[in-house]
């Protein structure tokens, strides 16, 4: 093989994994952002809702079934951007474990050895996560913010609105606020993730030498979704206030420095409010998630071949 075909094989390669991850991104965000707004909610003003129910239809009753959906531009952005980051990283990152390990073929590597690539890959994911979700959770609890008393709050807004609130107020660094968190989050929650997935892919599939199916690759998925939030969700909390707090007041707070206040003002259960639909969604988002990625995977990759 020359110089050329194998530089064009490896962009292909990249390619076919930027476009699988947009695709999952998106299947992720259309099976569960109403979930997704109201564990945003719960956890930003946890003692506004007794419950998953509870939060759910006071937004349907304030706001319409939109409310529920507020945040879902951001949230597919995000999720595309992320996705696709997410998985062309994590090509990259299997092969640089494979380097490190002296092994010739992704395939031939271990669950964990996968998780850990997939753990570094996040790295550089929670880069283009870290704005987009951050204009997310803005929109998401923009009514609660107004009942909570907080001045400057808009009845309408828009990701743009948004966007421009941010850099007319702190400049392009203030997109990236909840970083440190989102690293916090990211980094071990992926490699919970990617070793679910792995791991049940491995068992639901080991006695056929044949490709998994789309029934084991679904509920790998659901099981990897479950294993990130179950490992990480405490972080997510804390971020999520970090995010969302941040608009309405000038002094920021660290993650330490808000986890203590939290755990202080408000107890450990605190960080758990808005679990339930979060692993919920996590389930079916997820699942969704690996199998339009594998999918779309498979078929770019066959048609790649058929075309060469």
């Amino acid at each position: 093989m020359s110089t050329d075909q194998s530089h064009l094989s490896r962009f292909g390669q990249v390619l076919i994994n930027l476009t699988s991850g947009a695709m999952g991104g998106v299947a992720c965000v259309a099976s569960g952002q109403p979930f997704d707004t109201a564990k945003v909610k719960m956890q930003t003003f946890p003692s506004m809702y007794r419950s998953f129910m509870d939060c759910a239809v006071q937004t349907y009753n304030m706001e319409g079934l939109r409310g529920l959906y507020h945040g879902a531009v951001p949230a597919l952005l995000a999720n595309v951007a992320e996705n696709a980051v997410l998985f062309t990283c994590y090509g990259f990152c299997q092969n640089l474990v494979c380097r490190v390990l002296e092994v010739k073929d992704p395939a031939q590597l271990r669950e964990h050895h996968k998780a850990a690539a997939g753990s570094l890959a996040s790295v550089f994911s929670s880069l283009v996560l870290c704005p987009t979700e951050l204009v997310k959770c803005r929109m998401q609890t923009q009514h609660e913010m107004r009942v909570s008393g907080f001045k400057g709050i808009p009845h309408k807004s828009t990701p743009w609105s948004i966007v421009c609130d941010i850099l007319k107020a702190e400049g392009v660094r203030g997109l990236f606020c909840g970083l440190s968190s989102t690293w916090l989050r990211e980094i071990p929650g992926y490699f919970f993730f990617f070793g679910g997935y792995e791991l049940s892919k491995s068992m639901l599939n080991q006695s056929s030498r044949d490709q998994p199916g789309a029934l084991v690759i679904t509920v790998s998925g659901g099981v990897g979704g479950a294993c990130f939030w179950i490992a990480v969700y405490p972080v997510d909390s804390v971020k999520s206030r970090i995010q969302v707090l941040s608009m309405a007041s000038p002094t920021k707070k660290g993650f330490l420095i808000s986890l203590l206040h939290i755990l202080k003002k408000e107890g450990i259960g605190t960080l758990y409010s808005g679990l339930t639909p979060t692993v919920i969604r996590a389930f079916p988002s997820n699942a969704a998630l690996f199998l339009a990625y594998e999918m779309t995977k498979r078929t770019l990759t066959k048609w790649s071949c058929d075309q060469s």
